[in-house]
């Protein structure tokens, strides 16, 4: 009988008794429910952290691509000496699938007798108006660039 006591007292680790079974078996209903209370709370919130990250970042392409549009206007007009004859004027341009409308003011100097044009662009994100503007000076009187002809 000795030998027979040995063996049950000897068991593999993956082996368990019913005893064993009982205790460890699985979630109570409170722990559920706790986790379920914890997910209703986390689930929401991080959602809108990925709703405002997204939007910044829709932004952040926009701007960048609202600034390089009124770089490349405000250059055109200037090669062209379209700036310092317009007193305002403006246009549309599409870039990928946003279309950004931009607008030229130009007046004159108050320090010199130069001429200030801003182009002012605008766009939107998610139905929210947003502008960025670039400015600079012309002196009405200088050659164009690449000639030696006065500005008309």
């Amino acid at each position: 009988m000795r030998a027979l006591s040995t063996v049950f007292a000897f068991q593999p680790r993956g082996v368990r008794t019913a005893s064993v079974r009982k205790r460890g078996g699985g979630f109570t209903l409170i722990e559920v429910l706790a986790s379920l209370l914890l997910m209703a709370i986390v689930i929401p919130v991080a959602m809108q952290a990925t709703s405002i990250a997204s939007r910044a970042g829709i932004l952040g392409q926009r701007k960048a691509a609202a600034m390089r549009i009124a770089d490349r206007v405000l250059n055109e007009l200037i090669i062209t000496g379209e700036a310092a004859q317009a007193s305002s004027s403006g246009g549309t341009i599409a870039e990928g699938d946003a279309s950004y409308s931009w607008t030229l003011e130009s007046r004159t100097w108050t320090e010199d007798a130069m001429t200030q044009i801003t182009v002012t662009v605008t766009f939107s994100v998610q139905g929210a108006p947003q502008t960025v503007s670039a400015s600079t000076l012309v002196d009405p009187v200088a050659p164009l660039p690449g000639t030696e002809e006065p500005v008309p």
